[in-house]
């Protein structure tokens, strides 16, 4: 086989949210349009402007890992947490044997974020270093004193490549690994760097995802300054409302999608369930967030996959929720598809704004769909708004016609990413 004979194929879901944590339990929720976004739980949100987001809750870590894995999860922070969850979840969903895998072919491509410490984590020696003035910093007294109040080892727990290091460790795969960290697209370019590395014959297997967790105090203070996030508090389950004349903004969410990506002849040997093929990629930077540039995106992504725009299913969208990112993203996505009334879905409306763990868990919404046959609606989506020309999936869910699904993914500074899949006969 020649490496450009070699073709990608997605086997395994694992999916972590607000809305079930497991691909049936997500699956179901999504089918019956309830949404996760709820009141914060756990967490004293009186003093912020904001108090709803969509949680995982209960979840106990302890229940996805061996038992002689549990004494590091202390180690970890929640996102870690939940990615090292997810990806169980996805290998248990492939129904791989990990005894047959070739260990230095077995890779993992992650989308992480920034992750914030817990603050009780650094709050003495904050208070030490205040010297007692609040809200300053007396750096003789935090070089003197406050660093030794913080644990040896706190910074491994927060930095952005641990979920791939643990689940490397975890699952002894010694692959290609890379963690990639451009916020909200993250895990979308995680999933075109592992697709192009495999096609080159360089790994057989992969995790492929993301995780992220926004609902942490010090990081909700922060996205609250500086993100526009949504006021609908007093009903928080209509809060999020992608694309929708009367949306307001952000609403932040918590959660991690792996997925299980292997080479086509790979999964046939094992007798894999194949969920979809991956069949093009592209991205961009689209300067001035005209529209333009994600466009181009779009049909690099089509052009890789040998197909038109009349030939998606659907566009699995961003759908981020705020007044401008909805409006720009439209205005890409009309540029591809103006004239040929695609259908679009918008996944954040039920489990929030993941950030780098967004991409991976909404297009496996898309992947069970094309498996059942029908396409979730959009939550929320009431009253059309001229400024997103797009064709929202509302009010009820809508039959898969087609076989390939487009997702799409971009950030607040106009990184843009674009993956094509085709459903598996």
């Amino acid at each position: 086989m020649t490496a450009s004979s070699r073709r990608a194929v997605l086997t395994g879901i694992g999916a972590l949210s607000a809305i079930g944590q497991d691909a049936a339990s997500f699956w179901d929720s999504l089918q019956a349009g309830r949404g996760g976004i709820r009141t914060i739980q756990g967490l004293d949100t009186s003093g912020l402007p904001v108090h709803m987001a969509a949680q995982v809750i209960p979840f106990d870590a302890k229940k996805f890992v061996e038992k002689d894995q549990r004494k590091s999860l202390k180690m970890m922070a929640r996102t870690v947490q939940l990615a090292v969850a997810a990806a169980q979840l996805a290998l248990v969903d492939s129904g791989v044997d990990k005894k047959q895998l070739d260990p230095t072919r077995f890779g993992i491509e992650f989308g992480c974020g920034l992750i914030a410490t817990e603050l009780d984590e650094l709050g003495d020696a904050a208070a030490v270093s205040a010297n007692g003035r609040p809200g300053s910093v007396d750096l003789e007294k935090w070089g003197s004193e406050g660093l030794e109040r913080i644990q040896p080892l706190w910074m491994l727990k927060y930095l952005p490549n641990m979920p791939a290091c643990h689940i490397s460790i975890f699952h002894d795969a010694r692959g290609p690994n890379n963690t990639i960290t451009a916020n909200d697209v993250a895990g979308l370019l995680a999933f075109g760097e592992a697709y192009r590395i495999l096609v080159r014959d360089e790994a057989d297997f992969f995790f492929v995802g993301g995780a992220e967790s926004k609902i942490n105090g010090l990081s909700l203070v922060r996205q609250c300054l500086f993100e526009p996030l949504s006021r609908h508090n007093q009903e928080p389950e209509k809060a999020c409302r992608p694309f929708d004349k009367g949306r307001d903004g952000i609403v932040l969410g918590e959660g991690a999608g792996v997925l299980i990506m292997e080479e086509l002849e790979h999964a046939k040997r094992r007798n894999a369930h194949i969920y979809a093929e991956v069949v093009g990629f592209g991205s961009s930077f689209d300067r001035g967030r005209k529209g333009s540039g994600l466009a181009r995106a779009i049909r690099a992504a089509l052009a890789d996959a040998r197909i038109g725009p009349e030939a998606i299913d659907h566009v699995n969208a961003h759908g981020v929720g705020s007044v401008e990112g909805d409006a720009w993203e439209a205005r890409g996505i009309n540029e591809v598809f103006g004239g040929l009334d695609t259908p679009v879905l918008a996944a954040k409306s039920y489990i929030g704004h993941l950030g780098a763990g967004g991409a991976s868990l909404e297009l496996a919404a898309s992947l069970l769909g094309l498996k059942n046959g029908v396409v979730p609606a959009t939550l929320n989506h009431q009253t059309p708004d001229p400024a997103c020309p797009v064709n929202v999936i509302a009010g009820s869910p809508r039959p898969a016609k087609q076989a390939h699904v487009l997702k799409i993914s971009v950030t607040p500074m106009g990184q843009c990413a674009a993956l094509v899949c085709r459903k598996w006969d």
